[in-house]
């Protein structure tokens, strides 16, 4: 069952909402989910772009907190392109660590991380929407799996070298199919479409239906809201147009340098009138793009018009 009440961005939210402790229950159900065990945020702690700033930038969020057990859990958004993804998880889990532990410390003090990575974006090939990485040494040739001895165990406390070494979660929101029959599947579909059943089960999701409610902001919180998902939305299709033009540029380029000479400037004047044509047209298309993602994502029919120019009856 779902109604029509329209919720808040999680990426929104992340940013300005949830690093309040009344509000850790939201965070929570989504680790809890993910992870597999009741998860208590104990704390909140600085991280990259936690402060708000004139500057903000609108395609990333990130929240780093510490749970009961005292691991650390990175809760990262990107909405927009980032060809070198796996080494910012790589970076990012480092720098947790190294931040958090004294030069001369015991090394027994370094704590575990949990990456969890909400990726709006097409990344990397796999058919799945949720991809899960630990890490565990197997023997080249024996194939078993390396670990501690149970001596070692019982003094470490630990059972084996994966429960030491950080894990990683990515979640291709794109992959996922609008079906939502499990905890984690009700959870990926309010990440996607801002969708959270009245009678959802799912740990955090009725917590967010009460805390969420886009009609239960002040007026001028909800002004800020649309203006800055309007900025999102136009900022990845600008970054996408311009991706797509600079790959048909150099693909255009490299075949042209293929032409004999005498060819290419037969055609140039051909080529250039074309692209003029195209371009007109690809402007068109990309502000009617433009109108329909904003339309999806909530924002009021004025600021839609104003923003991309299309004429009022093509946008109804």
């Amino acid at each position: 069952m779902t109604d029509d009440r329209r919720f808040i961005r999680f990426d929104w939210a992340a940013k300005r909402m949830l690093r309040d402790k009344a509000n850790f229950d939201v965070l929570e159900g989504l680790m809890t989910v993910l992870i597999g065990e009741k998860i208590k945020i104990e704390e909140i702690l600085e991280s990259e772009s936690n402060q708000e700033r004139a500057d903000d930038k609108y395609n990333r969020v990130d929240v780093m907190a510490r749970n009961s057990k005292g691991d650390f859990i990175i809760v990262e958004v990107q909405l927009n392109r980032e060809v070198h993804y796996f080494e910012r998880m790589l970076y990012g889990v480092s720098k947790a660590i190294t931040d958090n532990i004294r030069l001369g410390d015991n090394y027994g003090k370094v704590k575990k991380v949990y990456s969890i990575n909400i990726l709006y974006f097409k990344f990397g090939e796999g058919a799945d929407y949720l991809y899960h990485g630990t890490t565990q040494f197997i023997g080249v040739h024996t194939h078993d799996e390396l670990r501690y001895r149970p001596s070692e165990a019982d003094v470490l406390g630990l059972r084996q070298p994966k429960d030491v070494f950080p894990e990683y979660y990515i979640i291709r929101i794109n992959n996922f199919n609008d079906v939502a029959t499990t905890p984690l599947e009700e959870w990926i579909d309010y990440l996607k479409n801002g969708r959270i059943s009245p009678d959802t089960t799912a740990p955090g999701l009725q917590e967010a239906r009460k805390k969420l409610d886009y009609y239960s902001m002040p007026e001028r919180e909800r002004r800020i809201y649309d203006h800055q998902i309007t900025n999102m939305v136009i900022e990845d299709d600008v970054l996408t147009a311009s991706w797509r033009e600079g790959r048909a540029k150099g693909l255009a380029e490299g075949r042209a340098k293929g032409l004999a000479e005498g060819r290419a400037e037969g055609r140039a004047e051909g080529r250039a009138e074309g692209r003029a044509e195209g371009l007109e047209e690809g402007a068109k298309q990309q502000a009617v793009a433009t109108a329909k993602a904003l339309k999806v994502a909530g924002v009021s029919r004025e600021i839609i018009i104003s923003t991309t120019g299309v004429d009022p009856d093509e946008l109804a």
